[in-house]
């Protein structure tokens, strides 16, 4: 009987105690459960306002720039002139009627050739002046009388080494004639050959030739003449 009052007593604290424990515990979880949840609550409120995005609106794009007016399209615009030249300008007025010559009038004047007068052989100037220089030869167009080659002169011979080959030729050769009619030799020269002793041929029988000598204010003057040969195969 001791021992079930015993063991009815313990059975009976241990009841007790483990009520007081249980309540104890069970209040501290619900104290625990109840902080946690608002307290997570408040985390996830937080959480979500964080997220939350906000959309900006951007600026509106700036206006485009107003259209150029452009150019008639007949107008054409001419490029500048470039630096450092100068635009040439073309005359107004051309003439379209040559001024009247009169070719029968002399080239030359007979006082100009008198020795008397001023520098320049001019008959009416004072007297001492320097006369005309005779030795000066001129060209076909200053003379009124060219000078001509007489009849008669020798041919050029046909070179003999260009015989076999038979090819014609022909030479353009100029010298001075002088008063007397015969050609200085000390101007000839070869302006055209279609062949070294084509010209060769023609300067070793100038000399023999003679010529009318040309004139020049009713006096003979030398001349620079332009003389033509052609070479034909012999017997053609």
């Amino acid at each position: 009987m001791f021992n079930n009052l015993i063991e009815s007593k313990r059975k009976s604290e241990k009841t007790l105690g483990g009520t007081l424990v249980s309540i104890g515990l069970h209040a501290l979880l619900i104290t625990l459960a109840v902080y946690v949840t608002a307290h997570a609550g408040e985390k996830v409120v937080e959480k979500n306002r964080q997220e939350d995005v906000v959309f900006a609106k951007a600026p509106p794009p700036p206006p485009p720039p107003p259209d150029q007016p452009k150019p008639p399209p007949d107008v054409v615009a001419a490029p500048p002139p470039p630096k450092g030249f100068q635009v040439l300008q073309a005359p107004i007025n051309i003439p379209d009627k040559l001024p009247d010559i009169d070719l029968s009038k002399a080239v030359t004047d007979e006082k100009d050739f008198s020795g008397k007068g001023v520098a320049g052989g001019k008959a009416n100037g004072v007297v001492g002046g320097t006369p005309t220089n005779s030795d000066q030869p001129y060209f076909e167009f200053q003379v009124e009388k060219p000078a001509l080659a007489r009849e008669g002169n020798p041919n050029p011979k046909y070179p003999s080494m260009l015989e076999s080959s038979r090819v014609e030729g022909d030479v353009l050769a100029q010298f001075v004639v002088d008063t007397s009619g015969r050609a200085e030799m000390s101007t000839f020269k070869i302006l055209q050959a279609s062949n070294e002793l084509f010209g060769s041929s023609l300067k070793s029988v100038l000399p023999s030739w003679r010529f009318y000598p040309a004139e020049a204010g009713g006096h003979k003057v030398k001349q620079i003449v332009q003389l033509p040969i052609k070479f034909n195969v012999p017997g053609h």
